[in-house]
């Protein structure tokens, strides 16, 4: 019904499985909503962007370095798991969390041995004692006699507290299996609107390019090879938003099937329970022997499944709490190289990589073909028959565009005279003339209203690219898992954390209850029966002794 690899680890490490850059996986955090391409084209001036800080950042596919890293290695968990491993002769397991390692699942399935060996005890025990039970029946029958008012009264006690304690286990285990499933199905619901975002965010950074190579200012557009490179990287962007995208739709329908499976196996688990702890008390109560020996049968199957199930259960909660605690080391701890880096590449670098620079190189070739159009068109002023270049521009010249970057790619700071991405068309507004039929200024101004309206396309679609600069970046390294696995572990692991051990505490009391109620069930009913006797011999005795009277 598990595998080794817990439901609770299957959740919190599904980011691995949906957030899936092509063929890398990754996490994604909550960003601020940007405006959409549409309202980009439609000319909207209101932002609300800027490029983040990159801080300290860990680039998965970068290069050796000249510098040593400051912390080459973190051991994930250490002292969590810092356990006995049976696979390596009951030696100290020091290798942390690590999924990977068949040590570590070693040593967590060890703190479930207890209950694996109960069960095991319990079955080959119990099974012992009712054959014996059943073959002295058989072949050594004879006449009960006997009867302590004590004991009977004292079996029938402990009949009914343990028969309690059964049902209040039942109880603990629904109560619980719920409100875990309700908390796993909100953080898979967390995790898959986090690629959903991303997933919407690459497709918007593709119809930005798609957009660049159809803005044309005067019949100036983007170089050819750019165009090129565009085409190119769109190919990259939208097979990797699409593998995403069905990554994400796969794995989370699998995974709520499970969580739903798990669900009712839990639900079935506490109904049966419920009912065979009734059962058997009431048989029990009514001296129905034939049917107490047939369910303390099926109890003894079941007792055996349950402490089983605690077994596994408890592995589950200590891998939750490995996994969790694992997440906020990696997340305290970004330069480390860990246990996570092996199994969870964040991204498919080069393609992300690429895709930042190819956005930075459009966005700045976009604001050279508006610059050239303004220095070379707009603020010249061309006599009549310079045409198509004449369209009667007057008036004080218009500021170029700032440049966010310079011809390296590296950020540029804006000068004076420059006006940037945010406020150009606000600016440029005050320079457009009214135009006669034929496209000729009849006011002054630099800009006719087919001019201005080019620029906005151009400035709009450049300011869409640079606003999702942070976005790209984040993609390079493993900020977006960092805020993810900070995400999950802040709202989400402690409740996971809580409701997991509920499962286990309702599986522990359902299962030591039902055990000892097995063997009360035996017990009450042998004193039973010995009580009906007793006061049958008494009865008869008494009516013998009236009847010679």
């Amino acid at each position: 019904m598990f595998s080794r690899r817990s439901l609770f680890f299957t959740l919190l490490t599904t980011t691995s499985l949906l957030f899936s850059f092509s063929h890398g996986e990754s996490h994604f955090p909550t960003f601020q909503t940007p405006p959409t391409l549409g309202e980009f084209l439609e000319g909207e001036d209101e932002y609300g962007g800027g490029v983040a800080s990159l801080g300290t950042k860990r680039f998965l596919a970068e290069g050796p370095t000249s510098e040593p890293p400051l912390n080459s290695s973190l051991v994930l968990a250490a002292k969590r798991t810092y356990r006995r491993d049976p696979l390596d002769g009951f030696k100290k397991y020091t290798g942390g969390w690590n999924i990977s390692d068949r040590h570590y699942w070693g040593s967590v399935a060890f703190t479930a041995a207890p209950f694996f060996v109960i069960a095991a005890v319990w079955f080959l025990v119990f099974g012992l004692c009712l054959s014996l039970i059943c073959l002295c029946y058989c072949c050594c029958r004879r006449e009960s006699y006997g009867y302590s008012r004590a004991a009977y009264a004292l079996s029938l006690i402990l009949l009914i507290l343990f028969t309690v304690a059964a049902i209040t286990g039942c109880v603990v285990l629904y109560t619980g299996q719920g409100k875990f499933h309700d908390t796993t199905t909100k953080t898979l619901e967390y995790v898959v609107d986090q690629a959903d975002t991303t997933v919407e965010k690459l497709r918007n950074v593709s119809g930005y390019l798609a957009a660049a190579k159809q803005v044309g200012v005067d019949q100036v557009f983007l170089p050819s090879n750019v165009q090129t490179d565009i085409d190119q990287i769109q190919s990259k962007i939208n097979s990797s938003g699409s593998t995403l995208a069905t990554r994400t739709s796969d794995n989370s329908r699998e995974i709520k099937d499970l969580l739903d499976s798990v669900r009712l196996a839990l639900i079935i688990v506490a109904a049966v329970m419920l009912v065979l702890t009734f059962l058997g008390f009431l048989f029990s109560i009514f001296g129905m022997q034939f049917l107490v020996y047939t369910l303390v049968i099926i109890g003894w199957i079941l007792v055996t499944g349950t402490f089983i199930l605690c077994g596994i259960f408890l592995v589950l909660h200590n891998v939750a709490a490995d996994t969790c605690v694992a997440m906020d080391q990696w997340v305290q701890n970004p330069t480390a190289h860990t246990a996570l880096d092996d199994i969870l590449p964040c991204v498919d670098n080069a393609t992300a990589q690429e895709t930042m620079l190819k956005s930075k190189e459009v966005t700045s070739q976009l604001v050279n073909v508006i610059n050239q159009v303004i220095t070379n068109v707009s603020n010249v002023n061309f006599p009549p028959n310079f045409a198509p270049l004449y369209y009667n521009q007057s008036g004080p010249v218009m500021p170029t565009l700032c440049n966010p970057f310079n011809s390296d790619l590296t950020n540029r700071t804006c000068t004076a005279g420059e006006v940037d991405l945010n406020n150009a068309t606000e600016v440029w507004r005050n320079y457009v003339c009214q135009v006669s039929a034929s496209g000729i200024c009849i006011t002054p101004g630099r800009l006719t209203p087919t001019i201005y309206n080019q620029m906005g396309a151009g400035v709009n679609v450049s300011y869409g690219l640079y606003h999702y600069g942070p976005f790209l970046v984040d993609l390079q390294d493993c900020t977006f898992v960092r805020q993810t696995f900070s995400d999950i572990y802040r709202y989400h692991c402690h409740s996971l954390q809580r409701y997991s051990e509920w499962i286990f505490v309702g599986l522990v009391i359902v299962s030591a209850a039902v055990m000892i109620s097995l063997v009360f069930w035996v017990i009450y009913g042998r004193e039973r029966r010995h009580r009906v006797y007793t006061k049958r011999l008494v009865a008869e005795g008494f009516g013998g002794d009236k009847h010679q009277t």
